[in-house]
């Protein structure tokens, strides 16, 4: 999609061909916005998660020889 050629027209290229490709690239663009922020969020679920386990984790271990053994 780097690439796009319009048909030419006597005053430059097809405008409605160039209308309907800015379309296309700004709804492909709110799709990238919107994985993006969700993506953002789903990463920030998971490192609160790790953090509360690592949370609960080091509460619970006892720390080496620390016991009768």
């Amino acid at each position: 999609m780097r690439t796009r050629a319009f048909d030419a027209r006597r005053r430059g290229v097809d405008p409605d061909q160039v209308r309907e490709f800015q379309a296309r690239v700004a709804d492909d663009l709110t799709d990238l916005h919107r994985q993006v922020r969700l993506l953002a969020q789903e990463n920030d679920r998971l490192k609160r998660a790790l953090r509360d386990w690592q949370t609960m984790h080091a509460r619970e271990c006892r720390p080496p020889n620390d016991g009768h053994w």
